[in-house]
């Protein structure tokens, strides 16, 4: 199984739907809006969600590709793009009349997490924790509507193996690691995230914001939230959240064979472990910080 594109619907699909884009400049999740004066920068905004719209599986991209995916008008795509061309984030290939990320841009990402204490801390508990109870660990964060995957472990032997690669991106919706991602955030915060949802949710709404609910209760409630079968009949999967001091909120979770991990097993085992190695990644932090 793989993800289509970079973008992971739960449960997959195999298409993209396009409605769960965020407008690059418009809708801000912030609570204020966006509209104080000064502090949106439009020409900044539309520049970095051009370069956002790239992907592992969508390398090479053409303008009307790219209008497609930011929303941003054709004209200005043009101008955006001639511009990050010239200052080295771009590469335009004039066989195929597209564009793909160049080198700098790989620079800024490694320079958001090489120094990451919590990123290197986990790398080590998820790879543990996925080897001591034969899971797929994840651990991810917030990109606007979507949980992005920051790392990845795979137990060994490995039963099951999801190649969710760094950068993957999953709804924040619809998926248990966004649950547990909502449910950390403050109560105003999440409260205009979910109104963003609903805009682009349309008559689906009420069954998902349900589903939200039950999954931000159940985080409150025992520590972590619980998915069984709803991504893929065969898989289970667990999120809590992880929320560390100066740092956005992060989620850790862990995926397996529903065969293996039934709801018992999740309540008596899983469960209290995924919360225990959070807590743990929590206290380690905040001493190395």
């Amino acid at each position: 199984m793989s993800p289509h594109a970079n973008r992971a619907a739960l449960p997959l699909s195999g298409q993209e739907d396009a409605s769960w884009h965020d407008a690059p400049i418009g809708d801000s999740e912030r609570p204020d809006g966006g509209q104080a004066s000064g502090a949106m920068v439009v020409p900044l905004a539309r520049s970095l969600a051009i370069l956002a719209a790239f992907s592992p599986h969508e390398p090479w991209l053409g303008n009307q590709e790219l209008v497609i995916e930011t929303g941003i008008p054709a004209p200005t795509v043009s101008r955006m793009v001639r511009s990050l061309v010239a200052l080295g984030y771009l590469h335009y290939s004039p066989q195929r009349r597209k564009y793909r990320l160049a080198a700098p841009v790989l620079s800024l990402g490694y320079a958001a997490i090489a120094h990451s204490n919590v990123q290197l801390l986990a790398r080590l508990e998820m790879q543990a924790f996925a080897n001591t109870n034969d899971t797929y660990v994840m651990l991810g964060t917030r990109d606007r509507l979507d949980v992005i995957v920051l790392e990845t472990c795979a137990g060994k032997p490995a039963s099951v193996d999801l190649k969710l690669y760094a950068g993957t991106r999953l709804r924040i919706a619809s998926s248990p690691m966004g649950w547990a991602l909502l449910a950390a955030l403050p109560e105003l915060e999440r409260f205009y995230l979910l109104g963003n949802i609903e805009r682009k949710t349309g008559r689906d709404w009420p069954n998902l914001r349900r589903r939200i609910s039950e999954g931000i209760s159940q985080v409150h409630n025992v520590g972590y939230c619980m998915s069984l079968g709803e991504w893929e009949p065969d898989l289970t999967i667990l999120a809590v959240p992880l929320v560390v001091q100066d740092h956005t909120p992060l989620v850790l979770a862990c995926i397996g064979r529903s065969a293996r991990l039934g709801r018992a097993r999740v309540e008596r085992e899983l469960g209290p472990r995924l919360v225990a190695a959070a807590q743990h990644l929590q206290e380690q932090a905040v001493v190395i910080d």
